[in-house]
């Protein structure tokens, strides 16, 4: 129920401020996706099971942008890796509320 916390958070994570808001809801067009933050009545604290549902950004800056998230106050789950050798890289991190996502290295891009 951190609104504020989160929205800011995310602001930061993007670069920008959200393409909407509309009462305590906030949303970013990111790529070709929207992604949004917000209250709803059934949820409340840390995320209970973090991993349950995961998220990917594709960036082609995974390290870059992993430590720029970081510093913004992400909590590092796991550091910037190699998957399976083909150069794809995948980075883990929470945000405020312990939701886990992905920084990872676009598929088409190798």
């Amino acid at each position: 129920m951190q609104i504020k916390v989160m929205a800011d958070f995310y602001e930061k994570v993007f670069e920008k401020p959200a393409d909407m808001i509309e009462g305590n809801w906030h949303g970013w067009s990111v790529g070709n996706a929207f992604f949004s933050v917000g209250e709803h009545s059934e949820m409340q604290g840390e995320a209970k099971d973090a991993g349950r549902v995961l998220f990917n950004f594709e960036t082609k800056s995974v390290k870059e942008d992993f430590e720029r998230i970081k510093k913004v106050g992400a909590t590092v789950i796991k550091e910037p890796y190699e998957m399976g050798g083909g150069g794809i890289l995948i980075a883990t991190l929470a945000d405020p509320d312990g939701n886990y996502f992905q920084l990872m290295t676009p598929w088409d891009s190798n």
